[in-house]
């Protein structure tokens, strides 16, 4: 049997099975487990556009908005989807191999100290929000950096050689 979408979150809830997994209450009352929520634009629009979509892989809700959820359901679509995206953010930069590519970064993230390869400069892709930075690593791990403005200037000086 098909459900349509809801695409209001009116009447729309959200919370956890004993097992922890997201459970998804559509506003016609039907209850659906091992719900995914799914960023349209995780990095351009984190808070908008999000897909809950079933354990069968058919799209169950359509949030425009995560703020005009409830507080508790907002909670748990946040915390679920924290877990599932990792994109540690860098902090610092302790040293960089060669100032050509491919390289390895000594860097500190919000995560602890790491090592990342880049293997071209195209890897490091600058958004359009000042300072906010994306590098990709050689194993397709992308480390944010949230504002260059806010590195020391160590780290603003080995990166300006690759921007």
């Amino acid at each position: 049997m098909s459900h349509p979408i809801a695409s209001t979150t009116d009447g729309l809830s959200l919370s956890r099975d004993p097992h922890g997994r997201l459970v998804c209450t559509t506003p016609d009352g039907h209850r659906h487990e091992g719900v995914v929520p799914v960023r349209a634009f995780p990095i351009s629009a984190p808070r908008e556009h999000i897909s809950l979509v079933s354990a069968e892989g058919k799209e169950l809700a359509f949030i425009a908005r995560v703020d005009a959820l409830p507080e508790a359901s907002r909670s748990l679509l946040l915390e679920e989807l924290a877990a599932r995206e990792f994109m540690p953010q860098i902090q610092r930069i302790r040293s960089v191999s060669t100032f050509s590519t491919p390289s390895t970064w000594e860097v500190d993230t919000d995560r602890g100290p790491t090592h990342l390869v880049l293997k071209v400069e195209e890897d490091i892709r600058r958004l359009p929000e000042r300072g906010r930075l994306l590098i990709t690593s050689g194993h397709g791990i992308v480390f944010e950096v949230r504002d260059l403005t806010q590195l020391d200037r160590h780290s603003k000086r080995l990166l300006e050689r690759f921007l």
